[in-house]
């Protein structure tokens, strides 16, 4: 009986794994036929097996790379290993990865951003779901996204942000106190850590008008989204364990309560303080969350309030949660690398600090006042500006991924179709950047493009600089983070030199194989920060001499 029981067991098992095989085969089949077809039909992509499509290519790729390297390398990394490739092309990674379509050309991206926005990708919606529950600016599509850009879009016009200003530049005092705090110590530091707790400071001032105080204490409301960020998938983990762990819903249920429940008495305090002020003195609250309260007060009748529309809050909520998780960590990331650069060409930031000194005085302490008093002051600083762009072109924070649609193609220059219909459309900004197709010296860090007129040959090409995407799914925060970053460099270039820590990190952690990419050791990883989350060490320059910035040795730092 017993050896029954254990022969019909194994039977079960072997006709379940027979089933599984078959299963496996049959999607096999049919992710390879597409390709084979597309290959036949003349379209670009890279050399292909049909059994294993390109993952035995994207693996010697990728070999060449460190092991944390961001994937967004691997199109421009295809892209100098097939010159003749074309900007267009075909992967075919399944079943590790989706099958997608990479558009790294100016005139292809129009077309999906532009001519005809197509819709995220699926995996987008999945991985930003237990963030915004699907109801994000993101992700959202047609009217409902219209309605809620909408509502939104006041808060982060540039005007509107200047006059929030203020508050940037209070948390980035903090900032700079956490500096000085390290500048004594000289201890090696991670600078993401610190820029991390300002951005999500700043973030929190300006959307909701709340003082956060991550940078000096734990808050309920950024440990639980920083918690939920850490269980956060695309749901195409390689190992099933992780992709279906069974403790993340779970995790993902006990963050989303903490989140709403600080967020809801936000969003409930300004809304009953809002509804008992005049109209004259709604209009004078400074945050995003009170324009937009302002703008949904305007709109109904004393008769429909004091009460709010639960769906209302419902959107207000998530749009919230959002604008915390992508507002803090793509512009900390930036910040990052600005300080990257400068650690790395100290002419430039002799430059920059010059440029600051003009504007400001030759008194540092005085920038923070000064800015908070008249914002409009970060308007006179075009070489910073050219600096902060100059860093989004090399390390861009984020890249889009749209979902092809039935009867729509991508065309490229040569006239030839791409279908899009099922495929996972790779909208690959940083392949752009750093195309020589596009850019002149595309590798180097040259500020001076974005001061040059047009003609010039380092002058960009319109079109090809892409950080915050373009078309009516651009970047609403922008502006937010072109103004934060000003704010920081304002504050902290002619107070603190900041030199990098790699060569102290690597003798801790006998670091072996391959540790750059394209020469550089501050790599993007994970979230597109540099590698190691940027160890620094910091020196406070208040008591020192700063080289060349007097008034007398100006002139011959900018003629250089």
């Amino acid at each position: 009986m017993a050896s029954q029981g254990y022969l019909s067991s194994l039977t079960t098992v072997l006709a379940g794994l027979v089933v599984a095989a078959v299963f496996f085969l049959s999607k096999l089949y049919q992710a390879r036929i597409v390709f084979s077809r597309l290959r036949q039909s003349g379209l670009s992509m890279p050399p292909w097996s049909p059994l294993l499509g390109h993952l035995y290519f994207c693996y010697k790729i990728t070999s060449r790379l460190p092991p944390d390297a961001h994937p967004n390398y691997l199109p421009d990394m295809i892209r100098r290993e097939l010159p003749d490739l074309g900007p267009v092309f075909y992967l075919d990674t399944w079943p590790i990865g989706p099958q997608m379509l990479v558009v790294a050309s100016t005139q292809g991206l129009h077309q999906i951003t532009q001519e005809h926005s197509l819709p995220k990708h699926p995996g987008l919606r999945y991985f930003l779901h237990p963030i915004a529950q699907g109801l994000d600016l993101v992700t959202m599509e047609g009217d409902l996204w219209k309605k809620w850009r909408g509502v939104f879009n006041p808060g982060f016009n540039s005007t509107y942000l200047m006059s929030l200003a203020g508050g940037i530049v209070e948390e980035t005092e903090q900032f700079c106190k956490k500096l000085e705090n390290l500048a004594q110590t000289h201890t090696l530091f991670r600078m993401k850590d610190l820029t991390d707790n300002l951005t999500m400071d700043v973030i929190g001032r300006i959307v909701m008008n709340a003082k956060l105080n991550s940078q000096t204490q734990n808050n309920p409301l950024v440990n639980g989204l920083r918690m939920q960020a850490k269980w956060l998938t695309f749901g195409a983990d390689i190992n099933p364990f992780a992709r279906y762990n069974p403790v993340r819903p779970l995790v993902h249920w006990y963050n989303s309560s903490r989140m709403n429940r600080y967020i809801t008495r936000t969003i409930d305090s300004r809304f009953y303080e809002l509804n008992n002020q005049n109209s004259e003195a709604r209009e004078a609250n400074k945050s995003i969350i009170d324009l937009v309260l302002t703008s949904y007060l305007s709109e109904h009748s004393p008769k429909e309030l004091p009460n709010m529309d639960q769906t209302f809050r419902r959107f207000t909520m998530n749009q919230i949660k959002l604008f915390l998780f992508s507002g803090h960590d793509t512009t900390s990331s930036t910040v990052c690398y600005i300080f990257y650069v400068l650690a790395n060409n100290r002419d430039v930031l002799d430059r920059m600090r010059v440029e600051h000194n003009l504007v400001f005085g030759l008194n540092t302490r005085k920038a923070s006042e000064l800015t908070a008093a008249d914002p409009y002051l970060l308007n006179q600083l075009p070489y910073t500006v050219a600096v902060i762009k100059e860093v989004l072109r090399l390390y861009p924070a984020v890249s889009g991924t749209r979902f092809g649609e039935r009867g729509f193609d991508v065309v490229d220059n040569t006239g030839r179709h791409f279908p899009t219909r099922d495929f996972l459309v790779w909208d690959i900004g940083q392949a752009i950047h750093r195309d020589p197709a596009y850019w002149l010296r595309p590798d180097d860090f040259v500020p001076e493009r974005w001061l040059v007129s047009p003609g010039d040959p380092l002058h960009p090409i319109k079109g090809a600089y892409r950080p915050f995407s373009h078309g009516p799914r651009n970047c609403i925060g922008q502006e937010l983070a072109m103004i934060e970053m000003k704010v920081i460099m304002v504050l902290v270039a002619r107070r603190f030199d900041i030199t990098l820590g790699y060569e102290n990190l690597d003798r801790v952690k006998q670091s072996e194989g391959i540790t750059t990419v394209y020469g550089e050791r501050g790599y993007q990883v994970q979230r597109a920060q540099p590698q190691g989350d940027l160890p620094c060490f910091v020196d406070d320059l208040i008591a020192n001499v700063i080289p060349d910035l007097t008034l007398g040795g100006l002139q011959h730092i900018v003629s250089r």
